[in-house]
């Protein structure tokens, strides 16, 4: 494969990767990756704020608590798949058909349960919240429209993200006009969820559109009841793990939308926006990685473990990166974006922006984790991150609002990424990696 772009590199970086063309291969993919989400980053952020300006935090605070409500469900949804069916189509591509047919019947099935348990919960949580009820409902839309990112897991698998890129960014592109064009209509707050499900629907069909366009063709997809089963016995433990995941990511944000006002969950929302901005980093970077880390555990153990190493180096010097000046500037940032009506969310902001840190060597050690099916041990601590946070949002929300709920997310972030390792001892040789990685963190 040629690379054009290995030219353009300094010299010390060309020398490490001419000639080696899986490495190219990857890098293309990774940069791919990052286009969208620098795309999305940018314009997502405009839209986003020009949104939360026009709407206000009570308002967006609302639409925060319904996009979290959705998104605790969604892991029933993706039912704990995605990594396992990279995996599968990577060791045995003849059977990419069954296994593609039969994941998104999977999918298709699980989306619609937890579109119906998103809704239920919501009128249980929010009985007498009309409006909270029918932001959920239609927001909800999304769950059901996601179950085609199966077709995604076939482009990874294939380390080919720009396809991908290419129907999510046309879908993203055409959805944040409409936003905009809500805007300057002053339309209500209702059709800002809707506009979120028609960002999820047109990234499905422009998903079939270039999965035909590579040749492949849905309609060769066969269900096989045996490989389903076979799936979802291996998949069970990254479903409660996809689960316990997402509650303690979004919990914060429901425990503060129901222990305090949605005026503070709106703000505490802008400050979890801008943290989670730089979160495509490590899932950018270890979705391209993943494939070449199977393939090395398979042949050689000490370059598996010295592949992982420099993984976690990198990931670990991009949060300080992002971290260190983020902390000095928070209060600058959120007056800039949001204005004076989010000012409060400074403070909240400086606590949230360190989780990335453990947030991105948790997503290396979760590749770790699934190289060595470990699926089981990720649920063990994935759950102890969600009962620290859990645990800590009942006890400092109460007292501190945002910014108890910023704190209980850090601790929480760094028991199930990296402090969780050392109970299990199996798992320590991984937490002395990734002390290093935080001691030590180097760019190459």
């Amino acid at each position: 494969m040629n690379q054009g772009w290995v030219s353009y590199l300094p010299a010390f970086l060309r020398k490490k990767v001419e000639g080696r063309q899986e490495l190219q291969k990857v890098l293309t993919n990774t940069g791919w990756l990052f286009g969208d989400r620098l795309l999305r980053m940018g314009v997502g952020l405009f839209v986003g704020i020009w949104i939360a300006r026009y709407l206000g935090p009570t308002q967006y605070g609302l639409l925060s608590y319904a996009s979290s409500m959705c998104a605790v469900f969604s892991a029933i949804a993706i039912l704990g798949l995605d990594a396992i069916v990279v995996r599968e189509v990577v060791r045995e591509p003849e059977r990419e058909q069954e296994i593609l047919g039969t994941v998104m019947t999977l999918r298709l099935a699980a989306s619609l349960a937890a579109y119906l348990l998103t809704v239920g919960a919501t009128f249980y949580l929010r009985p007498d919240d009309r409006l909270s009820q029918v932001l959920v409902a239609v927001m909800g839309w999304t769950l059901i429209f996601g179950s085609f990112d199966t077709i995604d897991l076939w482009f990874q698998s294939k380390v080919q993200s720009k396809y991908v890129v290419y129907a999510k960014n046309s879908a993203f592109i055409i959805s944040s006009a409409v936003r905009g064009g809500l805007v300057l209509a002053k339309a209500p707050l209702v059709a800002f969820a809707a506009a979120n499900s028609l960002e999820f629907g047109l990234a499905a069909v422009g998903l079939c559109c270039m999965y035909r366009h590579n040749g492949q063709f849905i309609s060769r997809w066969r269900v096989r009841l045996q490989l389903a089963w076979k799936l979802l016995s291996d998949s069970w433990p990254l479903l409660l793990s996809g689960i316990v995941f997402m509650v303690y990511l979004r919990i914060d944000q429901i425990m503060l939308g129901q222990m305090s006002t949605s005026h503070e969950l709106g703000v505490y929302a802008s400050a979890v926006k801008i943290a989670e901005i730089w979160f495509f980093i490590p899932t950018a970077i270890v979705s391209s990685v993943f494939p070449n880390i199977i393939r090395a555990r398979e042949t050689d153990e000490k370059e598996f473990y010295g592949r992982l190493q420099k993984l976690y180096n990198l990931l670990a010097f991009l949060g300080y990166v992002i971290a260190i000046p983020t902390t000095f500037l928070a209060g600058i940032v959120v007056s800039l974006f949001y204005g004076e009506a989010y000012s409060s969310a400074a403070p909240m902001l400086v606590l949230l922006i360190w989780s990335d840190v453990f947030a991105n060597l948790a997503v290396a050690r979760n590749a770790f984790l699934m190289a060595m099916n470990w699926t089981r041990v990720l649920l063990v601590m994935t759950f102890l991150g969600a009962l620290a946070n859990i645990a800590l949002n009942y006890l400092l929300v109460p007292k501190y609002g945002g910014v108890g709920a910023a704190a209980a997310s850090v601790i929480s972030y760094w028991v199930a990424g990296h402090g969780a390792c050392y109970l299990y001892k199996p798992l320590r040789r991984t937490a002395g990696m990734m002390t290093r990685a935080f001691v030590y963190p180097r760019f190459w």
